[in-house]
């Protein structure tokens, strides 16, 4: 893929990574900041969503981790977001780096605005409560059942990149210097300790919920989460993101 000046972007090695042709250390450092934040968030997110068929059971957990997730959450959207702007304002070693592949760029504006009102609603209903919950009640189960195939894309396409990528930070001798490896990880820590401290003023909101749920009878999650688990598994095999890993290397070389 052809970046916008016409220069050539850093090709990717078939075993993950990035070669030193071109190489720029605050692309390598943004890119690195990204894939420990997806990191750290792969396990919350796992939980959020292995909670949701079982709220009746879980849904304090089910509160506790949504409100956690929204620290390291920050800075994903923050850092990709950042990467974003420095591409489309034209500064030279993010243009040689190149975007995205195209499936991925046109995924990326729907994956964070359905991101935004799912944590949006998720945080409305915790402060709500569920006696008048409002319009955050289906926001929040709509915009699951929409995120679950998009996110399932998003992760099919890059998790292949996250470890090389957080090892790099840790190698004596990488092929792409960034220094900042301790802010990086600082901010994370940072995000994470936000984030925990939020679930911690969450607890009352939490009791709330796990009481309604358990009194009420009402737990829609498990006929979203089957809706929004096949809606996934059509929509990875429909799109066979793995396929744009060599496309994107390709078009780069």
């Amino acid at each position: 893929m052809t970046p916008p000046d016409g220069t050539e972007g850093i090709a990717e090695e078939a075993g993950g990574g990035t070669s030193t042709r071109g190489a720029d250390p605050g692309v390598a450092g943004n890119e690195r900041l990204t894939a420990l934040a997806g990191a750290v968030l792969v396990v919350p997110i796992a939980v959020e969503i292995a909670t949701t068929p079982v709220l009746r059971a879980f849904m304090a957990a089910h509160i506790y981790v949504g409100v956690l997730i929204v620290g390291p959450l920050a800075i994903k959207l923050g850092s990709t977001g950042w990467r974003f702007l420095r591409y489309y304002t034209g500064i030279p070693a993010f243009v040689r780096r190149g975007p995205p592949a195209f499936g991925l760029r046109l995924l990326a504006p729907l994956l964070v605005a359905t991101t935004l009102v799912l944590f949006g609603s998720g945080l409305g209903l915790v402060i709500t409560g569920p006696a008048r919950p409002g319009m955050f009640l289906a926001l929040h189960a709509i915009s699951a059942v929409i995120w679950f195939p998009m996110i399932a894309i998003h992760v099919v396409a890059y998790i292949w990149r996250v470890p090389p990528l957080v090892a790099d930070d840790w190698r004596r001798h990488p092929a792409i210097a960034a220094a900042g490896r301790g802010l990086r990880i600082g901010v994370n820590i940072g995000a994470l300790l936000a984030g925990a401290f939020a679930a911690i003023l969450a607890i009352p909101a939490a009791t709330t919920w796990d009481v309604w749920v358990k009194t009420a009878g009402e737990a829609p999650g498990q006929s979203f989460f089957f809706v929004g688990t096949a809606a996934a598994i059509l929509a990875v095999v429909a799109v066979r993101p793995t396929r744009w890993r060599s496309l994107d290397r390709d078009s780069k070389t």
